[in-house]
């Protein structure tokens, strides 16, 4: 439970301090990144993922619930080397997300601080911390976000039955891919601890001209995800049926 909790917090606060830290530099007014475009966001993000997944060694390194889910759902025996696929070490892998993702956007704005006293378009400030859809549709929003979770969590799956030599940097690079491919219609949350943990920040940090923290379309980024995960769990214990089947 030490090592769930202590490594997983470690890199989900990582994580989304680098994610939140670039869309905040892409969307606030006056900062030096400032309208930098969706790819730099994207890179933003993977590069969050990158460096996320090495700070978070210990545990695995899921600093998603998704990726926890999935395993769970693929019926591996351990979410890490001598970390064994039990409920509780479950509800403390999501525990341990939440509120390193909490601990992260609040870092986040704190380095951004005097541009958040500036900024006054609430939809800027809110899009730091969390995502929204281009266009609101909760059921069509959850498929998407089900889609990207779903390429996510079977390429880390993958990741663990084929050879390969690129470690966090392929996950980086999937994230980044994603986000330039199927993040366009919801802001590619794929991960539920990333959008929730800053939604809660953004609801309770002392930022003027905010607005809303949009819980009505909150459940999407857990909803979604979470289905993603658990069909790319099921998909990895049908393959090798159907590889020997062929």
């Amino acid at each position: 439970m030490g090592t769930i909790f202590l490594f997983e917090i470690m890199g989900t606060a990582t994580l989304v301090l680098l994610g939140a830290g670039v869309v905040a530099n892409v969307v606030l007014t006056g900062t030096k990144g400032h309208a930098g475009g969706w790819l730099l966001v994207n890179f933003g993000w993977g590069l969050g993922v990158f460096a996320g997944v090495y700070v978070a060694y210990a545990s695995g390194a899921h600093i998603n619930p998704a990726v926890t889910l999935g395993l769970l759902s693929s019926g591996a025996e351990e979410f890490a080397p001598g970390i064994a696929v039990t409920v509780p070490h479950m509800l403390a892998y999501f525990a341990a997300q939440l509120i390193g993702a909490f601990l992260g956007a609040v870092c986040a704005w704190l380095a951004y601080k005097k541009h958040f006293d500036d900024e006054q378009d609430p939809g800027a400030i809110l899009g730091v911390f969390s995502t929204g859809p281009e266009k609101r549709a909760y059921g069509w929003n959850t498929v998407t976000e089900a889609i990207g979770t779903y390429v996510l969590v079977l390429l880390v799956l993958m990741f663990g039955e084929t050879p390969h030599e690129l470690g966090p940097l392929a996950v980086a690079l999937i994230v980044v891919a994603i986000g330039a491919s199927l993040g366009g219609p919801t802001g590619y949350a794929i991960n539920p601890a990333r959008d929730l943990g800053p939604r809660i920040a953004h609801a309770l940090l002392p930022i003027g001209k905010k607005g809303s923290s949009d819980w009505a379309y909150s459940w999407v980024p857990i909803v979604g995800p979470l289905v993603g995960a658990v069909l790319a769990g099921g998909s990895v214990q049908l393959l090798p049926l159907l590889g020997a089947a062929g």
